[in-house]
């Protein structure tokens, strides 16, 4: 797993890329804070990564998972954990 980040010099925005290795998986999304946890799918690479980008407003902390075939999964890149009483588990977090 792996999470990168480019800041854009000309706007208040972070591009994040999300990436999770899960070759046998048929469909990977990512739900979070910054999304209203409505998953957005992620696309599939030849070498088995799905990997999508999203565009996030600086000076933020967001909540997120992956969701991998219906099954919820944390970024062991995260740059932080955090316990969420909803969904009674912890989510990752990433700070931009």
């Amino acid at each position: 797993m792996a999470i990168t980040k480019q800041y854009l010099k000309s706007k208040p925005i972070c591009k994040v890329t999300f990436s999770i290795l899960a070759e046998d998986a048929k469909k990977v999304g990512i739900a979070g804070s910054f999304n209203k946890w409505k998953a957005t799918p992620l696309k599939k690479l030849k070498d088995g990564t799905f990997k999508g980008t999203v565009d996030l407003d600086i000076d933020s902390s967001y909540e997120f998972k992956y969701i991998v075939d219906g099954t919820y999964v944390n970024d062991d890149a995260a740059d932080n954990y955090v316990w969420n009483d909803f969904a009674a588990a912890t989510n990752s977090v990433v700070n931009v």
